[in-house]
C-alpha cells in the first residue's frame, strides 16, 4: 500500500519549506541538529503541553505529524536527499509524546528536571541508534520514512521513562 504524501507545499516557496523543515537557523546552521530541534521540541513541551492531558499531547501531535510529513518530505526532495540530517521539524513535533502520561504514572514520583532530562536523552537513543526496528521505518516514502521512525522513537523512549520511573519507585 502506498502512502500518498501531502502535495500542498509546493505550493510554497523553497526557502520557506526549508526554513520550516530546519527550524530556521537551528537545523540550517548548528552542529547536531537534530539534538537542537529535540531540545526545541522539549521547549516545546514544557510551554505547551506541561499540564496537558495525554491526549490533547497525542492529538496535537499526530495533526502537527501530518505538516512535518509533508514540510520534512517536500524540503527533502527540493534538497535532492533522502532524509537531510539539517531537517528537524519531525523531532521537534513528536517531542510531547515522551511524555504522555508522566503526570500520572510512576515518572510524576521524579522530580521535574529529573524526567524531563530523562526523556530527552531516552529519545535521542532511540532517535540515533533506532533499534527495536525503527530503522526499518525510514524506509517509508517521503516524508513518512522522516517522521514516522522519530514518532516511534518517541513512544519508545515515553514507555522506557515509564518503566524506569517504576522501577525507581520500586527499588526506593
Amino acid at each position: 500500500m502506498e502512502l500518498p504524501e501531502p502535495r500542498w507545499p509546493r505550493l510554497f516557496s523553497t526557502r520557506f519549506v526549508c526554513t520550516v523543515a530546519t527550524l530556521g537557523p537551528i537545523g540550517a546552521r548548528l552542529p547536531a541538529p537534530g539534538t537542537w530541534g529535540s531540545l526545541a521540541g522539549l521547549g516545546y513541551f514544557v510551554l505547551v503541553f506541561r499540564h496537558a492531558r495525554w491526549e490533547v499531547i497525542f492529538a496535537w501531535t499526530v495533526l502537527l505529524s501530518y505538516f512535518a510529513v509533508a514540510f520534512c518530505g517536500d524540503a527533502a526532495r527540493r534538497m535532492g536527499r533522502t532524509d537531510p540530517g539539517e531537517v528537524n521539524l519531525d523531532e521537534f513535533v513528536v517531542m510531547p509524546l515522551v511524555f504522555l502520561g508522566w503526570r500520572a504514572g510512576y515518572a510524576a514520583s521524579l522530580p521535574e528536571w529529573v524526567g524531563l532530562l530523562a526523556g530527552f536523552g531516552l529519545f535521542r537513543f532511540y532517535d540515533i541508534l533506532k533499534p527495536l526496528g525503527i530503522a526499518r521505518l525510514q524506509s517509508w516514502p517521503g516524508g513518512w520514512g522522516i517522521v514516522v521512525d522519530d514518532f516511534v522513537a518517541a513512544l519508545a523512549a515515553c514507555g522506557t521513562l515509564h518503566l524506569g520511573a517504576a522501577l525507581w519507585v520500586w527499588l526506593r
